[in-house]
C-alpha cells in the first residue's frame, strides 16, 4: 500500500467563463462536503482557463475550500515581450498550486517540444508551483508497439538537467492521446504498464526514492464508472480529468472513488 496521496485534477480546457467557473466550484465544494470528502486523503484540484483563475481563487480563499488551483499552462519566460504568455510569477501571485505542462493539445496544436516542456517544468518548480507533466502516445505509436519508448523519451526530455530534489516536485500525468475526449479509455492494465515504466525510468535516471514518491496520474476519458478500477493499480496515483470534470456529479464521484 502506497503512502502517495491520490490527486484528482479537473482540466476544464477551453470551457466556462468566470461566472460559470464560480458556480461549478461552489457546486463541487457542496457535493464533496455532503460526501464528507477528506481532502488530505484525496487531493482535488481544478484547472480553469486563465480568465477564470482569479475568480476561482477568490472563491476558494474566501470560503476556505479544500480544493486546490491549477493553471492549464505556464510560460517558460519570466517576463518580457512575450505576448499572450502567463509567467510563473504571475501565477504564484494568484496562489496557483499546480500547472499543467506539456498537455498533448499543447504539443500538437502549438508545437511544444520536449525542450520547451522541460523549460516550463523548470519555471514552475523555481516558482514553487508543482508541474503536472503530461506525456503519452498517439494511436499509431501504440499500434507500432512503441508507446513505452516514446513516452519514456518524453520523460527524459522534460526532466533533463533537473536535480533529484527538483524532480521530486513533479507530478506526471500519462495521457494516451487516442483516449482523450474520444470515449475510448486505456484499460487499467495499460495505465499500470505505463505508470510502472515511468516510475522505473525515474528510479534509473534520477533516484529510486524520488521515483517511489512520485505521483503518476492517468488521463484519458476518466469517468465515475471506470476510475475505481484504474485507481486500484499500484502505480496509478490519481487522474487528470477532462470532460467529466465539467459535470459536478461525475467529478465529485471520481474524487470519491474509494466509496464507489
Amino acid at each position: 500500500m502506497t503512502d502517495r496521496t491520490p490527486l484528482m485534477v479537473g482540466n476544464w480546457k477551453l470551457n466556462l467563463d468566470h461566472h460559470q467557473g464560480i458556480q461549478l466550484v461552489q457546486k463541487l465544494a457542496w457535493s464533496l462536503k455532503d460526501a464528507e470528502h477528506d481532502y488530505e486523503a484525496v487531493e482535488v484540484a481544478v484547472a480553469p482557463s486563465f480568465t477564470s483563475l482569479r475568480s476561482v481563487q477568490t472563491l476558494i480563499d474566501a470560503d476556505e475550500l479544500g480544493i486546490k488551483l491549477s493553471s492549464q499552462d505556464i510560460s517558460s519566460h519570466a517576463k518580457g515581450a512575450y505576448t499572450g504568455e502567463v509567467s510563473a510569477e504571475q501565477l504564484t501571485a494568484l496562489g496557483v498550486d499546480f500547472a499543467i505542462v506539456g498537455h498533448s493539445e499543447r504539443r500538437d496544436y502549438h508545437g511544444e517540444s520536449d525542450t520547451i516542456v522541460g523549460a516550463k517544468v523548470a519555471a514552475a518548480i523555481a516558482a514553487g508551483i508543482t508541474p503536472i507533466l503530461c506525456v503519452g502516445e498517439k494511436l499509431e505509436v501504440r499500434q507500432a508497439g512503441e508507446h513505452v519508448s516514446l513516452t519514456l523519451s518524453q520523460i527524459d526530455g522534460a526532466l533533463e538537467g533537473l536535480s533529484a530534489e527538483q524532480v521530486a516536485d513533479v507530478v506526471v500525468a500519462y495521457e494516451p492521446v487516442w483516449a482523450i475526449g474520444t470515449g475510448e479509455v486505456a484499460t487499467p492494465e495499460d495505465a499500470q504498464e505505463m505508470a510502472e515504466a515511468i516510475r522505473a525510468r525515474v528510479a534509473e535516471t534520477v533516484d529510486p526514492d524520488v521515483a517511489a514518491g512520485m505521483r503518476i496520474l492517468y488521463g484519458g476519458s476518466v469517468k465515475a464508472d471506470n476510475v475505481a478500477a484504474i485507481m486500484a493499480k499500484p502505480d496509478v496515483d490519481g487522474a487528470l480529468v477532462g470532460g467529466a470534470s465539467l459535470v459536478v456529479e461525475q467529478f465529485a464521484a471520481i474524487a470519491g472513488f474509494r466509496s464507489l
